[in-house]
């Protein structure tokens, strides 16, 4: 067994192993360990700048679930904006799960918004799952505040796909724009621009949002209530 994953077997919670495996649907039982979070950041915190760390980085495809969390986390420390974003780039196709997915955020992107957006469209316009999805959660997590650009949600509100953890994110995305951008978000969901699925579900989670003021609330629930009737 390699050093990385005797570590990480070390860490194993058997309760928290049987959770994990029935809320990642699309993860084979047999790859999940049962690692919780804060052990594999303490992990990953451990571990950066190592050569340990970056032999592992190396080493794709992982075996396990939590190996691959352990590699999104090693990516938040990287410095470098460029090693970053090709770090992030070999590693997405082999994402295969929403958590490993949401929580692959190198923090150097922050610092560079102007240039991760091209990328972020590529990622968008992509055909795998993960990747379309990791487009969308980088969109939404920088692109909705003081950046903002009523284009990002024709990028959003483009993507076409039957696949749920898109789906999912596409409204999840539509219903933080409706929080931080309500006056561009709202004809996304008013005029019925996006699929009746993604817009009900949009809904669903902005009415789910205490971000939402009570009167965009009133507002969305008459507007549900038209989808019903209609």
């Amino acid at each position: 067994m390699e050093p990385i994953e005797k570590k990480l077997f070390a860490l194993q919670d058997a309760g928290y192993q049987a959770f994990q495996r029935k809320l990642m649907p699309t993860v084979p039982p047999e790859k999940v360990i049962g690692v919780r979070i804060p052990a594999l950041r303490a992990l990953a915190k451990e571990l950066a700048g190592t050569a340990e760390a970056e032999a592992f980085l190396e080493q794709l495809p992982h075996r396990y679930y939590e190996e691959d969390n352990l590699h999104g986390f090693l990516l938040e420390r990287v410095r470098d904006y460029d090693t970053a974003l090709a770090r992030v780039e070999a590693f997405l196709p082999w994402v295969d799960n929403w958590a490993t997915c949401d929580t692959t955020s190198p923090k150097v992107f922050a610092r560079h918004t102007d240039r991760l957006l091209e990328p972020v469209r590529r990622w968008i316009a992509s055909d795998k799952t993960y990747t379309i999805r990791y487009g969308l959660g980088m969109l939404m997590r920088y692109y909705l505040d003081e950046g903002f650009r009523p284009e990002y949600l024709e990028w959003a509100g483009s993507v076409t796909s039957e696949e749920y953890y898109v789906r999912m994110m596409v409204a999840w995305f539509f219903a933080t724009a409706l929080a931080k951008q309500p006056d561009a978000a709202w004809p996304w969901v008013a005029e019925a621009r996006l699929s009746p699925w993604v817009r009900a579900k949009a809904v669903q989670k902005a009415l789910e949002s205490r971000r939402i003021t009570p009167q965009q609330k009133q507002e969305l629930r008459a507007l549900r209530k038209n989808f019903s009737e209609n």
